[in-house]
């Protein structure tokens, strides 16, 4: 039973935080900064909670795995599988096998899953449709999120990005930027690639037709490191001599870099006040200390490769855009790469008033970016709001009512936890949710094709399709597969054994 408490406490804990009026979590470290973070998304609140008990780590890395593979509904799976893990311990209670509750609960997915499928639509051959079908389930995303203020405006930001993507679904072209100040509402979505970074001092700021040079080499040789290094000298003449070979080192250096026939070199690491002065006087624009996640972007969107070592001219590919230029946000100066190689790139830069809140944005934003993604790329969509799980409980217990022996129990036990989840959403939002779920079996009882689900705004059952409430096919089914699989996972264990540690030589 230890496992089965681990896991729900779990389930419970992100609980509040499904549907649209979910609540949000602080979540502070315990380490030396004490740094808090303001989240309502499932996986970053359960990938930051320390857990010890072994069944509750299953339902932490189901998150996760939702996280990577879909990027939405990380708080549904968990509460799912929770929810599916609270039945199966009332009915081992009536002495009924796991064994048999897995077996029901395995019938009774296949069943969902076919009833999910055939309730799909599929507008991607129509243009204007499937963007409207996008536009949905973008805002769909966001309404359970921090964004959705402005679910419009992000709603349109996301999908325009995804659709610059044109289908390659490569999420790495898509930059974003966080800069404190203004409102969420002044967030736009920019052409091309904006770098975070400073032109160096007497350099050219703009550059039309750039050649570009993205590099990963130290250029801090002006002056002999002392730290770590033993130099024995009978005369300070002998360390000038030395710090002119070095100099001399270095000069040699920017020229073979300058020789490749560029007018813009980023490196990502330190450039000091030798080489930069060379650069400006060949009127080559130096960038230092772009970082990792910043130069490989930049590499992979100018269509160039990181380079270390200068030899080979002819072997390197340099990067190209059409003009790079200094522009300002708010009050800080960046760097703007516009007509860049890889066509569909863009940068999204976020505004909020504090840092805490462009995280939290952020988070929100990369979710629906990566809904979207799937989207596109699978383009079948479902009714939001509770719909598929009403749908599916449905089914899964006309099922039950024809299966014979004990799998029945586990079967309807199956159905009251897909029902749970819109009744958590009208919980979380104060409404009465056993009233608000018994219209909606009723609504879809009475008609095999009702589109009734939760609508949260006005606290009653209302028409999906109507309210533009649409959620992604992958999501759900993504949902429904993980979730009923890491409970089976926790049900066959029927013993906790603690491992002994590796005993030292």
């Amino acid at each position: 039973m230890a496992s089965f408490v681990g896991a729900v406490a779990v389930a419970d804990l992100v609980k509040s935080t499904l549907g649209p009026k979910g609540m949000d979590k602080i979540l502070q470290s315990m380490s030396r900064g004490q740094e808090v973070t303001i989240t309502n998304d499932g996986a970053t609140i359960l990938k930051s909670i320390y857990v010890d008990n072994p069944a509750a780590k299953v339902l932490v890395d189901i998150s996760k795995v939702q996280d990577d593979e879909v990027g939405d509904g990380t708080t549904s799976v968990v509460v799912f599988a929770g929810e599916l893990l609270r039945e199966a311990e009332l009915l081992v209670n009536q002495k009924v096998h796991p064994m048999t509750i897995i077996a029901g609960y395995r019938d009774a997915c296949d069943c969902a899953r076919g009833v999910l499928e055939s309730g799909a639509f599929n507008n991607q051959s129509d243009v204007e449709a499937f963007r409207q079908d996008l536009l949905n389930i973008a805002k769909t995303t966001l309404s359970s999120k921090i964004l959705t203020v402005d679910k419009e405006h992000f709603a349109n930001l996301a999908v325009d990005a995804i659709m610059r993507l044109k289908g390659s679904g490569n999420l790495e072209a898509i930059h974003i930027i966080k800069k404190t100040g203004g409102t969420l509402h002044e967030s736009f979505l920019d052409e091309g690639f904006i770098l975070d970074k400073k032109i160096g001092v007497g350099q050219p700021k703009r550059i039309e037709n750039a050649r570009i040079l993205v590099a990963n080499t130290p250029m801090d040789t002006d002056k002999i490191k002392i730290y770590g290094a033993r130099v024995r000298v009978d005369s300070m003449a002998k360390v000038a001599e030395i710090e002119a070979a070095e100099k001399d080192k270095m000069r040699a250096k920017v020229r073979s870099i300058i020789d490749h026939g560029i007018n813009c070199f980023v490196n990502r690491q330190l450039i000091y006040n030798l080489p930069e002065e060379m650069f400006a006087d060949a009127g080559v624009m130096a960038i230092e200390h772009a970082d990792f996640d910043g130069i490989e972007r930049l590499a992979l969107v100018l269509g160039g490769e990181i380079v270390s070592t200068f030899d080979n001219p002819s072997e390197v590919k340099l990067g190209s855009c059409k003009l790079i230029e200094e522009i300002m946000i708010g009050e800080d100066r960046l760097i703007h790469f516009s007509g860049v190689a890889l066509g569909e790139a863009c940068t999204i830069v976020l505004r909020g008033a504090s840092t805490h809140i462009l995280d939290e944005a952020e988070r929100s934003l990369h979710d629906a970016l990566c809904v979207l993604k799937e989207t596109v790329a699978d383009a079948r969509v479902v009714y939001g709001g509770g719909w598929p799980e009403i749908r599916m409980a449905k089914a899964v217990e006309e099922l039950a009512s024809r299966t014979p022996g004990k799998k029945a129990l586990a079967m309807e036990a199956f159905a009251r936890a897909l029902r749970a989840l819109p009744a958590t959403i009208c919980d979380n939002a104060g409404l009465d949710s056993a009233e608000i779920v018994a219209n909606l079996k009723a609504a879809h009882g009475a008609d095999s094709s009702s589109r009734m689900g939760v609508d949260v705004v006005r606290g009653e059952a209302g028409d999906m399709k109507e309210l533009g409430i649409f959620e992604s096919f992958r999501v759900r089914q993504q949902v429904l597969l993980s979730g009923t699989e890491a409970s089976e996972i926790i049900l066959r264990v029927d013993d906790l054994i603690k491992c002994a540690p590796r005993q030292r030589g």
